[in-house]
């Protein structure tokens, strides 16, 4: 079983930004040891990273660190796709490194809402494309998830994860209007999508709540184009990995094994292009 979004970082002055404006009991440390505790204790085996930092240093970080510890079984990092050239370069950097396995820039942190149609973003998912890489857009509602179903009309070739599903705004008047936006997605055959990161902060978390979202991805997806995330440690405020899993065991339980298999290992391995070994 994988869990195809884990976050790992190290705070220090200048790094993480964000981490400013987040959770108290988000701003320390979080290693490799505590995220296989939280997942063995799961009955996960297998984890991809995900940047958490649109840096090279985080990449670094998160490369040396599944070079490290075989369970750690890819690496989703970034490089600066509004510069092609450097882009191209560091690219190549990273392609060296069997574990990397995307690319995702914080789309939600970057003021430019035209950033998924800037012609130096398009050209540097074009090398994506060509060498294999998926491409990770994170918290995409409301500003950028119309900006995606243009995207995947326009590189067919090039893999979408929509992480998160998209940030659905679950109980929100805005919630119909997701909808109709992540059918468009769903519609391109180039995109798969994360059962991650689905809790928002002061909101109810549990079968019921997310029954609505799991029922349309499921209908829009299938389990072939969906992957479990346990999107840790951004669950610890809202009580923990086991506290976050728990609803979507309890919804996956309703699946096939064959289906089941595809959440939980299938479509990251496909997405990712994750080789298939004993360990995972």
């Amino acid at each position: 079983m994988i869990d195809a979004h884990l976050h790992l970082w190290q705070p220090t002055p200048g790094r993480y930004a964000w981490l400013e404006r987040a959770d108290p009991t988000l701003r320390r440390p979080f290693t490799a040891a505590q995220a296989h505790r939280e997942l063995a204790e799961a009955g996960l085996d297998a984890a991809i990273l995900v940047q958490a930092e649109d840096s090279q240093a985080d990449t670094e970080a998160m490369l040396a660190t599944a070079a490290a510890n075989p369970w750690l079984v890819g690496v989703v990092g970034w490089v600066p796709l509004d510069d092609t050239n450097l882009a191209r370069r560091i690219l190549e950097r990273w392609l060296r490194y069997p574990a990397f396995c995307g690319v995702r820039h914080l789309v939600h942190d970057d003021p430019r809402d035209d950033f998924l149609q800037l012609p130096a973003v398009r050209r540097s998912l074009m090398l994506l494309a060509e060498h294999g890489i998926a491409f990770d857009v994170p918290d995409a509602w409301p500003r950028h998830l119309s900006a995606v179903v243009d995207l995947a009309a326009a590189l067919p070739g090039l893999t979408i994860v929509l992480d998160h599903l998209g940030k659905p705004p679950i109980g929100s008047t805005e919630f119909s209007a997701w909808q109709r936006t992540i059918m468009a997605v769903a519609a391109h055959p180039n995109t798969v999508a994360k059962v991650s990161g689905l809790h928002r902060a002061g909101q109810q978390y549990g079968v019921e709540e997310l029954r609505p979202v799991w029922d349309l991805a499921l209908e829009l997806f299938g389990p072939t184009r969906l992957m479990y995330g346990g999107d840790w440690p951004m669950t610890v405020p809202g009580g923990g990995y086991a506290r976050a899993l728990a609803p979507i065991q309890r919804l996956s339980a309703e699946l096939s094994g064959a289906e089941r298999h595809a959440l939980f290992h299938g479509t990251a391995v496909r997405s990712y292009s994750i080789p298939e070994t004993s360990d995972v």
